[in-house]
């Protein structure tokens, strides 16, 4: 991974609001757990971009892997976050999960697993604050397309129409991003 790339995001998200967030993420103590998504995503192209993107938090994407966790794991999860951050939107979603609640997905090895299966390269980016009080980064494609405004699929997603779809509508908000297939 490109360490200057990965400063830079350290220094845009403990700047932000996700930054805040980051430390109660760590708290609910979930095994393999990161912020993922959209929340970085956005974070990153609206400090980039400024008033030219308009692209907003709508909730933090909060994965982890537990295959021995339960649907009330991820509801008791999410509970504590929206307690301690009211008006914020959470979606915690035990990757393991996938194919045994959700059986039309697919079931995953490990957070990265599923976070690198995510529809776009610049959306399959995690953070978080480890126990150390660290910030680690999970980012299975890199963090280039991210810092370029690049909207390119996940090779797993290069024939799914939802990722230009999603694509399209990220570019509408945000006018400076590049689509590439």
């Amino acid at each position: 991974m490109d360490s200057e790339l990965a400063a830079r995001l350290e220094r845009i998200i403990l700047d932000s609001f996700v930054g805040e967030v980051l430390p109660a993420i760590r708290d609910v103590a979930l095994p393999e757990c990161w912020l993922a998504g959209g929340a970085v995503r956005n974070t990153v192209w609206k400090a980039l971009y400024g008033d030219k993107c308009q692209l907003g938090i709508k909730d933090f994407d909060v994965v982890f892997f537990d295959r021995s966790g339960d649907r009330q794991q991820e509801r008791a999860a999410k509970s504590k976050l929206e307690d301690r951050f009211p008006g914020a939107q959470f979606d915690v979603k035990n990757q393991a999960s996938f194919g045994v609640w959700r059986p039309w997905r697919t079931s995953f090895t490990s957070t990265a697993d599923g976070v690198s299966n995510w529809l776009h390269t610049a959306t399959a980016v995690g953070v978080r604050v480890n126990q150390q009080g660290e910030f680690d980064i999970l980012a299975p494609h890199g963090l280039t397309d991210l810092f370029a405004g690049v909207i390119r699929p996940c090779p797993s997603n290069v024939d799914n129409p939802e990722a230009l779809e999603k694509g399209l509508s990220f570019q509408a908000g945000c006018p400076a991003l590049l689509i590439l297939s």
